[in-house]
């Protein structure tokens, strides 16, 4: 089947970098949240991220101009019926993400792709709730969307293998490298990478060494990037004690069971870079 036009619901850090990287793709894409003020932001960090690569040689003023003119905005999920693809990427909670689903099921059109950006949870749960488990997948961007390459799609159990192959055809038209993965908890990226954060903040939380410390050695031991707790703060602490407690619940193994400290940063509201405290504090 072909892709014409993609919607988004959620206009947060995910949901515009979507957004942005279908426009880029010369997709007219529509994206929708529950407040007009996080459509608003959402907009204007897209329009900031394209400006940005205008003064940087990467982009055309031009070819910014025609990709903006590619993104809607609505604050009503109405907006998304005549998508071909509708891709959430709402709050990483399992019962906001049912209704949802059952939500956009009713709404999107007669053989409309539904897909969830979520980094845990399983895809072929969220299916159950709609009427075309068949059209149902997991699209798992990673942050930030417009830089990362990969993208994770997830089979749920009754995923149609045209639904599969649409999906991933899009994928490559926005310029991603997609990697097939079965549903299960954490997928493949989370797996590995949630718990060595988890492990990361036990060592903090033990006085092992210091935040500072612990990322410097990851990065000059391991040649990482960025140290684990900087990427906790990058992703959201609420986001990484989520994908905890999804492998806690899914596999049952005590390897999983969250760090006290990091429900401890989410009780007191530090969830990192979005609030300006996390492990490190921002300005």
């Amino acid at each position: 089947m072909s892709i014409k036009q993609i919607g988004v619901v959620g206009a947060g850090t995910m949901g515009n970098g979507i957004a942005q990287a279908c426009a880029l793709a010369g997709i007219p894409v529509v994206m929708t949240d529950i407040a007009q003020a996080a459509v608003d932001r959402g907009l204007k960090a897209i329009d900031g991220s394209f400006e940005r690569l205008v003064k940087k040689d990467k982009l055309a003023a031009e070819a910014k101009a025609r990709a903006m003119s590619l993104v809607g905005t609505s604050t009503d999920t109405a907006a998304l019926k005549d998508c071909d693809l509708v891709i959430e990427a709402a709050t990483e909670n399992l019962e906001l993400k049912l209704k949802l689903f059952a939500s956009l099921d009713g709404l999107a059109k007669p053989g409309a792709i539904i897909a969830s950006n979520t980094s845990s949870i399983s895809i072929t749960r969220l299916a159950a709730a709609t009427r075309r488990p068949d059209k149902v997948i997991g699209m798992h961007f990673f942050n930030p969307v417009p830089v990362m390459q990969l993208v994770e799609l997830i089979r749920g159990l009754a995923t149609a293998n045209e639904t599969y192959a649409a999906v991933e055809a899009v994928a490559r038209q926005l310029g991603k490298t997609p990697v097939q993965v079965k549903n299960s908890p954490g997928f493949v990226v989370n797996r590995m990478l949630c718990p060595m954060i988890n492990e990361a903040i036990f060592a903090l939380s033990e006085g092992l060494a210091t935040a500072q410390e612990i990322d410097d050695a990851m990065k000059l031991g391991c040649n990482h990037p960025i140290g684990p707790l900087a990427l906790c703060d990058l992703i959201g602490v609420d986001v990484q004690l989520a994908v905890m407690q999804v492998l806690y619940e899914g596999f049952k193994d005590s390897k999983y069971r969250p760090a006290p400290l990091l429900v401890e940063m989410v009780e007191a509201g530090y969830l990192g870079r979005k609030t300006g405290r996390g492990f490190y504090s921002y300005g």
